[in-house]
């Protein structure tokens, strides 16, 4: 069962037989995320492991997050505080088409008296130089402007903190409070929308065969209410363990790119008051490691734990979009659900091909991906469909988005990936979203009704086939069988509208596979638990 214990206690849960039920159906107990360590979940009176009353809007593909995220930016003032969290961040990418970058907005937010707490990935070692020398770069601009960067190299070997959220807190207007959560990096390639031409700004690392302006989808995640409190509190728990990183290898001149000890954060304000009608739990990863993580002693492995219960719920549709749907443990989570479920359809929007086009990249993707895809499958047969995305000019998009909805109730939009890395090496954030609204589905359906708009080709509001779940993926699978054939046809006609295509699983020779599987498990797709906890499907 996947290591996550029953919850015993009257009211720790309803059956999973109960169509209505609501957070505490899906969401994790505090005993459940298995972390005693962080206070996350000790905060609020009643010791919810989960906010309530907030408001939380899908921001699809770049170009909506960065005109969001540039308006609250614009929209700082004296006294008012910004926390980041960055895996990769370019100072100067524009995030609009007036050119506005974020070293810019957050320059301009200390000049106005606001306070910019930030930090930025730095690994053990790299031999990177599209984007990771770009994060001292803006913590140097930062530092100069009187802001309060960071460099955190407290990770694993071969691991990132690939947490990508901002929060805005404005103490004399608590109700505009906000937090940005999900997978969107401000960087090149990822200013583009749902018409897929790509952003002009292009990260070069990109395999050629994207084109020269590659498309882009992805997705994130604007909160408000009390959840923006629980973000704030996941950068806190970071910053207050931050001098530690001092204890890694970190040269002698990156060194002296950081203060002796992470300047005081501002004093913290009460929670926002309540915005919408969502539930919203924060699941994190945090891997074992030595010197701990104070608020994470054994890790903390909540992406995967949340993940596995919402599945053990699944009794219709499970959708996926994920960057690296390739680890055969994690995909054995959904092949369990749908061995369970005989019902259960489970459909997966993943990358055509890998995003470096590396003979490393191209051999370890194949191998694991490939592994993972023959589980699913075996599991549920032609319940199962896997698709990619091509754009109207024949070209593949490059799929970057970490999204689930179960059954229409439970969604997580973030930034962890499904696979072992991001469930239990890297540092993770991902936020899970309940709706509390009578049959609790508004918010999860909305979301999966826009991603298939969208994959469909299809004008704002054309979603009246898509409503129901099951009945919605059979239009899918019908829009990507048209795509294929036409493709496959040998004399011209109108091409077929939407992006789907159905998903070829990769091909890898048996000489390959022999040294791509251990260069996959060690170094793509480390594993991060405890001793206790390798080589079980435990999480």
């Amino acid at each position: 069962m996947l290591g996550l214990p029953h919850d015993p206690r009257p009211g720790g849960g309803t059956t999973p037989q109960d169509p209505e039920s609501g957070p505490a159906h899906w969401f994790l107990t505090a005993e459940e995320r298995d972390n005693p360590a962080t206070a996350l979940d000790r905060r609020r009176p009643e010791r919810a492991s989960w906010s309530t009353g907030n408001l939380a809007q899908p921001l699809i593909d770049g170009t909506e997050c960065f005109e969001r995220l540039v308006a609250e930016l614009d929209d700082v003032h004296a006294g008012d505080q910004i926390f980041l969290a960055a895996w990769i961040g370019v100072r100067d990418k524009p995030l609009d088409e007036a050119g506005h970058a974020l070293g810019e907005l957050l320059a301009r937010a200390l000049d106005a008296g606001a306070s910019v707490h930030a930090l930025f990935w730095w690994p053990f070692l790299t031999l990177r130089r599209d984007l990771i020398p770009d994060n001292r770069r803006f913590v140097t601009a930062l530092r100069r402007r009187g802001g309060a960067p960071l460099l955190d190299q407290r990770v694993r070997p071969i691991g990132c903190h690939h947490q990508k959220f901002l929060v805005i807190r404005r103490p004399r207007r608590p109700d505009t409070d906000v937090a940005f959560v999900g997978g969107i990096d401000p960087c090149p390639s990822r200013r583009d929308d749902e018409r897929h031409c790509g952003d002009p700004d292009v990260q070069a690392s990109i395999d050629d065969r994207y084109g020269t302006r590659p498309a882009w989808h992805d997705a994130h995640l604007l909160v408000r209410g009390p959840a923006v409190d629980d973000v704030e509190h996941c950068f806190r728990e970071r910053w207050a363990d931050a001098a530690a990183s001092r204890r890694g290898p970190i040269s002698r001149t990156r060194r002296l790119l950081s203060p002796r000890r992470p300047a005081p954060l501002p004093t913290r304000l009460p929670p926002p008051p309540r915005a919408g009608t969502c539930s919203v739990q924060l699941l994190r990863t945090y891997p074992a490691k030595r010197p701990r993580y104070p608020f994470a002693p054994q890790g903390e492995r909540s992406v995967a734990r949340g993940c596995v219960k919402a599945l053990r719920h699944a009794r219709r549709l499970v959708y996926v979009e994920d960057q690296f749907l390739w680890s055969p443990v994690v995909a054995e989570a959904f092949a369990a659900a749908l061995r369970r479920e005989p019902e259960l359809r489970l459909i997966a929007v993943v990358p055509r091909l890998p995003e470096k086009g590396g003979t490393v990249e191209i051999a370890t993707n194949g191998v694991a991906h490939g592994k993972a895809l023959d589980l699913l499958r075996a599991a549920g047969g032609d319940r199962v469909d896997v698709y990619d995305l091509e754009s109207t000019a024949g070209l593949p998009i490059y799929l970057h988005s970490k999204v689930c909805v179960v059954d229409d109730r439970w969604a997580a939009v973030g930034s962890a990936n499904l696979n072992r890395r991001s469930w239990a090496y890297d540092s993770e954030l991902t936020a899970a979203v309940v709706d509390e609204e009578p049959g609790g589905g508004a918010f999860a359906q909305d979301l999966r009704l826009r991603l298939w708009r969208e994959h469909l080709g299809r004008e704002p509001g054309r979603t009246s086939d898509l409503t129901d779940p099951v009945e919605g993926a059979d239009v899918l699978r019908g829009a990507a069988d048209r795509l294929d054939r036409w493709h496959e046809a040998a004399e011209p006609a109108p091409r077929p509208p939407g992006h789907l295509r159905g998903h070829a699983r990769p091909a890898v020779s048996p000489l390959t596979r022999a040294w791509a599987v251990p260069v996959e498990r060690v170094v793509m797709d480390p594993d991060g638990r405890p001793a206790r906890l390798r080589g079980r499907d435990q999480w």
